[in-house]
C-alpha cells in the first residue's frame, strides 16, 4: 500500500501543479480590454491562382479603412491577405490593424457564412504584447462592411 502511494504521489503533485498553473493563466472578463471597430471593405480583390473561378489557393488581398464602432470617425486601416482553403466555405487570413496608438495582428478563418473568431497574435506600440481574440461579423449581406470586436489581454 505504501509503495502504491509513493508511486502515485508524483503524479498527484504534477496534476495539482498543472491545475494551479491553469488557474493562474485564467483571465477574467474584467481584465480584457474591448475594442470594437468597423471595416469598410472597399479594396478587396481576389486573385484567381488555379482552376478558373472559386478554387483552393485563390488569394484575397485588402487594405481597407477602419472606423469607430458607430462607423462615423476614421481610426486607421487594415492590410492583409487570405488564402481560400475550402471552396464556398472558408479562407485562412492574416492581417494587421493599424491605429494611431500602434498595430494589432490577427490570424484565423474567415467564413463565407456566419461569424468568425480569429486569434490576436501580437501588436506594437500601445498594443505591444497583446493577445486574445477577435470576432468578425458581417454588417450586411453584400460583405461591404464588417464589425471587428477585439478582446485583448495584456
Amino acid at each position: 500500500m505504501i509503495a502504491t502511494l509513493l508511486v502515485r504521489a508524483p503524479a498527484v503533485v504534477a496534476a495539482a501543479c498543472l491545475g494551479v498553473g491553469l488557474l493562474a493563466g485564467a483571465v477574467s472578463a474584467a481584465e480584457m480590454e474591448k475594442l470594437s471597430v468597423v471595416e469598410r471593405a472597399t479594396t478587396d480583390v481576389v486573385t484567381d491562382t488555379g482552376v478558373e473561378g472559386d478554387s483552393v489557393g485563390d488569394i484575397l488581398t485588402f487594405a481597407n479603412e477602419i472606423y469607430d464602432e458607430a462607423d462615423t470617425a476614421r481610426l486607421g486601416a487594415d492590410n492583409g491577405w487570405c488564402v481560400r482553403t475550402a471552396v464556398g466555405k472558408a479562407w485562412e487570413c492574416f492581417w494587421t490593424l493599424t491605429l494611431d496608438q500602434g498595430q494589432i495582428t490577427v490570424e484565423g478563418p474567415f467564413y463565407d457564412a456566419g461569424d468568425s473568431m480569429l486569434a490576436v497574435t501580437g501588436g506594437t506600440g500601445a498594443y505591444a504584447g497583446v493577445r486574445g481574440e477577435m470576432k468578425l461579423h458581417a454588417r450586411n449581406a453584400e460583405g461591404s462592411a464588417y464589425d471587428f470586436a477585439y478582446s485583448l489581454i495584456r
